[in-house]
């Protein structure tokens, strides 16, 4: 299920990833809160502004971050069969290539007798950076990631445990409890609800955690964050997120605090296109902006054949 999270902040969108290890993943259309056949989007703001292209697939294949008039970075994406080969991203300073900072990552896919990939990554003057395996067990999940690189190979393991109606996903490094990921369901009046509990540990202790819960048509409704009170020795809330909608669409969120209540209002134009995007998403009462430019691949049109037409 594709998570809705309308509020995405695109400029971070790619450094939440990489927080902590995890599969190499292909980004689709959807994953941008964009719908139909898109081919690219230029998203603007008042702190900056980024591209992303599609191909006709709905694939990723480059984006842009602009953060002046002389400094951008340019990531392209390169695909071969259904699975990603190369992925470079460039950098450029007062308008020229940075080859210290600008890097490539090349990946090798074997599947005998179980899925793995390497991944190289090299800088584009030549130097050496870091190298990864993924490696997956017999179903198929990531079961453990191996990285070399100047300061030596860290070794972080994935561990996956099913109870009743939920499963926890808990990340090791070098055995050291880094992460869990524990996502099940809860029975609401209005359907079944996802829940995903998020807990974040230092030195395998626990720091923080965020529960998340989405409703039955996968668009977030709650966001909770904790931290760990070492006294209490349990989890205390510091801050929950209600998400409102009308007809699908975001219109409000209340932030609570033990102390505090604040509300957000949502206002969005949409295009005119057959998949409706939105194209202006409006933050009261700070007057937040984000304008997206959107544009399309042609729809083709569907041929039906005659009798006469068919050999």
């Amino acid at each position: 299920m594709i998570k809705d999270y309308t509020i995405l902040s695109f400029f971070f969108f790619f450094l939440n990833l990489s927080l902590y290890p995890q599969e190499v993943r292909i980004f689709h259309v959807e994953d941008f809160d964009l719908n139909g056949k898109v081919k690219s989007c230029l998203v603007i703001t008042d702190y900056g502004r980024e591209s992303f292209e599609f191909n006709e697939e709905g694939v990723l294949k480059r984006t842009v971050t602009q953060y002046n008039d002389s400094d951008q970075d340019i990531t392209y994406y390169k695909y071969d069969g259904g699975e990603l080969v190369e992925k470079r991203m460039e950098s450029y300073k007062n308008n020229a290539l940075d080859t210290s900072t600008s890097m490539a990552n090349f990946y090798t896919i074997d599947t005998v007798p179980q899925r793995k990939v390497l991944e190289k990554i090299v800088s584009y003057d030549k130097q050496f950076l870091e190298q990864q395996e993924y490696q997956y067990n017999e179903e198929g999940r990531l079961a453990r990631i191996i990285t070399s690189n100047a300061e030596g190979v860290d070794e972080t393991t994935f561990e996956y445990t099913p109870y009743k109606n939920e499963i926890t996903v808990s990340t090791f490094t070098n055995g050291i409890l880094e992460k869990s990921v524990r996502t099940s369901e809860r029975k609401s009046a209005k359907g079944v609800q996802e829940v995903i509990l998020t807990k974040e540990y230092i030195d395998g202790e626990p720091n923080r955690a965020t529960e998340e819960v989405f409703n039955p048509n996968g668009k977030l409704v709650t966001s909770e964050d904790f931290l760990y009170n070492v006294a209490e020795k349990e989890f205390i809330s510091q801050e929950k997120r209600f998400y409102h909608y009308s007809d699908g669409v975001l219109g409000k969120v209340v932030t609570k605090t033990v102390t505090t209540e604040a509300v957000e209002e949502y206002i969005f134009q949409f295009d005119n296109h057959q998949e409706k995007n939105w194209v202006k998403q409006i933050i009261t009462p700070n007057n937040t902006y984000i304008t997206r430019v959107i544009t399309y691949y042609p729809e083709k049109e569907e041929t039906q054949q005659g009798p006469n037409d068919r050999k």
